[in-house]
C-alpha cells in the first residue's frame, strides 16, 4: 500500500498512520509545479552574482565567503558530509521514515528549492526499504537538526551507512540493492535537506502518539481500580466537572461513567459504607488525567503544523521571485510541544502509581489482603512490583524537567540561542515505555483486586478488560517470576489492546454510542 499525500494537509491520523505500518507515501502530483517552480529560481540565483546565502555562499559564520558557479554542487556535497556528526545509538527504523515523510512534506510546499527528482529519491527508498542510520544525539534543535538530517541526505547520495533488510550496510550498497540511483544534489538542495525541524518534530509526534496511547490505556486502569478498592463513582457525575468546564476533564470523566457502567461491585455498596470520600488518586483522575488530555491535545495540535511546515533556510518565495533568509529552522514550537507531552506523561503515570500504592496496602484498600497475595507472608505479591512502578514514576518526574528553558551558543556565536528541541522530544519515548509499565502493574492489581470481590462482578466493558488480561496473564496465587507478567502487561497498553477493548478512544472523543 502507498499512502499519497497534499503537502500542507496531511493529519495526526495519516503521520501516525505511517509511524505504525511503515506504509509507503509519495507526494501528490499537483505539488510538482510549485516544487520544480522554486528549483528554477534557485538555479537562476546559482548563476547570477547577487549573493544569495547557502546557494553560492558559504553557511553559518561563512556566510560571507562567496562560492563560484562551477563550485555550487561541490558546496552541497560538501556541507552533507562535513555535517554528518552524529552520534549515539541509531534512531529506530519506524521513527526514521516519519522524519524522511515530514520532510517530503516540507520540500514539497514548494519552498526549498529542492527538485522533484530529489524527492523522489526518497519517496523511492521509502518504497523498498532503504532506511538511513541516523544518530540519534547531536542535534540542538537551531538551525534545525542539522547532524540527523545531514546523515538521511548522506544516505540519500550513497555515503553513510542505510539499513535495508534488516541489514546495516554503506547506503550506497543499500540503494544498489534496492535499485536506486543516489540523489545528485542541485544549487541549495544539500542545505535544504538538512535545515528543518524534521527530526525533532518526528520524534515529539513519536512521544504523542504513545502519551495518547497511555492515557487511554489510564482510563481503564483508573476505572478497574476504583471497583478493586470499592470506590465512588459520585465524583464522576456530569454536573461535577460541566461547572468546571474544561474539555478534558469532561470527556474523561464522561468515558468513566461509560466504562464503569453496570458494575455489581459499584451497586453494592452505595448504601452503609462508612467511607465518605476516597483518596485523590481515585477521586481526581478526570481532574489530572483531563488537564493532561487537555495539554496533549494542543501539543498535537502544534505538531500537526509543524509537520506541515516549511522551516529550512532561506525559503524560495516564487510569486515573489527572491530567495529569502529567515528562521523557520529554529525549533522553539516543537520544544514547548515536548515539554508539555512530558508533563503529561508524568502526571498520568504520578496519579496512577498512587493507585497501585493504594492498592497493595490493607490499610487504604477497603480490606483486599496486602500485597493482593491470597496467602501473604508466604508470599509477598505484587510488593516489589509497586516498588518498581515507584522507580518509573521518579525517572520520569526527572525526565519531565524543561528543555526548551535551556540553551547555548554554537557556530562561533552566529546560532547564539537554540531550542533544544531534539533531545526534548527523544526523552518521550523512554518516558512512555515507563509508563507502559507503571499502568500495566495498575491493570495487573486491580485486576487481581477485582477478583477477591467475587462473586460480586465488575462492569460488562471491565470484564472484557479482565478477560483480555487474563488471556495472557494468570491470577497470581503462590509467587512466581514477575518480569515477565510486567513486561506482557506493558505490552498490552503499548499495543493499545486494553483500551480498544473498551472503547476509549471513541468514548474520549463523544462518538461512542
Amino acid at each position: 500500500m502507498t499512502l499519497t499525500l497534499l503537502p500542507g494537509q496531511a493529519t495526526l491520523g495519516q503521520l501516525e498512520q505511517i509511524w505504525r505500518t511503515g506504509v509507503a507515501v509519495v507526494l501528490d502530483d499537483s505539488a510538482m509545479p510549485g516544487i520544480e517552480a522554486a528549483a528554477a529560481l534557485v538555479r537562476k540565483a546559482a548563476e547570477g552574482n547577487e549573493a544569495v546565502y547557502g546557494v553560492n555562499t558559504g553557511f553559518g559564520k561563512l556566510a560571507s565567503v562567496r562560492i563560484k558557479p562551477g563550485d555550487t554542487a561541490q558546496l552541497q556535497r560538501n556541507l552533507i558530509l562535513s555535517h554528518c556528526c552524529g552520534v549515539g545509538e541509531p534512531l529506530d527504523v519506524a521513527t526514521t521514515r516519519l522524519m524522511m515523510v515530514l520532510k517530503l512534506l516540507s520540500a514539497g510546499r514548494g519552498a526549498s528549492g529542492i527538485t522533484w527528482k530529489t524527492l523522489s529519491v526518497i519517496e523511492a527508498m521509502l518504497a523498498k526499504g532503504v532506511t538511513p542510520v541516523i544518530p540519534s544525539q547531536g542535534s540542538v534543535g537551531a538551525s534545525g537538526d542539522l547532524a540527523p538530517l545531514a546523515h538521511m541526505a548522506a544516505a540519500m547520495i550513497g555515503e553513510g551507512e542505510a539499513e535495508f533488510k534488516g541489514q546495516r550496510m554503506p547506503a550506497g550498497e543499500a540503494l544498489s540493492r534496492a535499485g536506486i540511483e543516489p540523489a545528485v544534489l542541485a544549487p541549495k538542495e544539500g542545505l535544504g535537506l538538512i535545515n528543518g525541524t524534521q527530526f525533532s518534530t518526528a520524534c515529539a509526534l513519536v512521544g504523542y502518539f504513545g502519551a495518547i496511547r497511555n492515557l487511554e490505556a489510564s482510563i481503564v486502569s483508573s476505572c478497574l481500580s476504583t471497583d478493586a478498592i470499592m470506590g465512588s463513582t459520585a465524583p464522576l457525575e456530569a454536573g461535577i466537572h460541566a461547572f468546571r468546564g474544561h474539555r478534558g476533564q469532561i470527556n474523561v470523566a464522561g468515558a468513566m461513567r461509560a466504562v464503569m457502567a453496570g458494575s455489581e461491585i459499584r451497586e453494592s455498596h452505595r448504601d452503609g459504607d462508612s467511607r465518605v470520600q476516597d483518596p485523590y488518586c481515585i477521586r481526581c483522575q478526570p481532574q489530572v488525567v483531563g488537564a493532561a488530555l487537555d495539554l496533549l491535545r494542543f501539543a498535537g495540535k502544534t505538531l500537526e503544523i509543524e509537520a506541515n511546515a516549511v522551516s529550512d533556510n532561506p525559503l524560495v518565495l516564487v510569486e515573489d521571485g527572491k530567495i529569502v533568509s529567515g528562521g523557520n529552522f529554529h525549533a522553539e514550537p516543537v520544544a514547548f510541544a515536548a515539554d508539555q507531552i512530558a508533563l503529561a506523561i508524568a502526571e498520568i503515570g504520578a496519579i496512577a502509581q498512587r493507585r497501585v500504592a493504594l492498592m497493595v496496602d490493607p490499610t487504604l484498600s477497603f480490606d483486599l489482603p496486602p500485597f493482593l497475595t491470597p496467602k501473604p507472608g508466604l508470599n509477598s505479591g505484587l510488593m516489589i512490583a509497586e516498588v518498581t512502578t515507584a522507580a518509573l514514576m521518579s525517572e520520569n518526574k526527572h525526565l519531565a524537567n524543561p528543555c526548551s528553558t535551556d540553551s547555548t551558543p554554537t557556530s562561533a556565536n552566529q546560532e547564539d540561542h537554540v531550542s533544544m528541541a531534539a533531545h526534548g522530544a527523544r526523552r518521550l519515548k523512554r518516558m512512555n515505555d515507563n509508563l507502559n509499565v507503571i499502568i500495566g502493574v495498575e491493570l495487573l492489581c486491580a485486576a487481581q483486586g477485582v477478583e477477591f470481590r467475587a462473586p460480586l462482578t465488575t462492569s460488562p466493558t471491565l470484564q472484557s478488560a479482565l478477560d483480555l488480561i487474563r488471556a495472557d496473564i494468570a491470577t497470581l496465587t503462590d509467587d512466581r517470576f514477575m518480569a515477565g507478567d510486567i513486561a506482557n502487561a506493558a505490552a498490552i497498553v503499548a499495543e493499545g489492546r486494553v483500551q480498544a477493548k473498551c472503547n476509549v478512544a471513541a468514548l474520549l472523543d463523544g462518538m461512542a454510542a
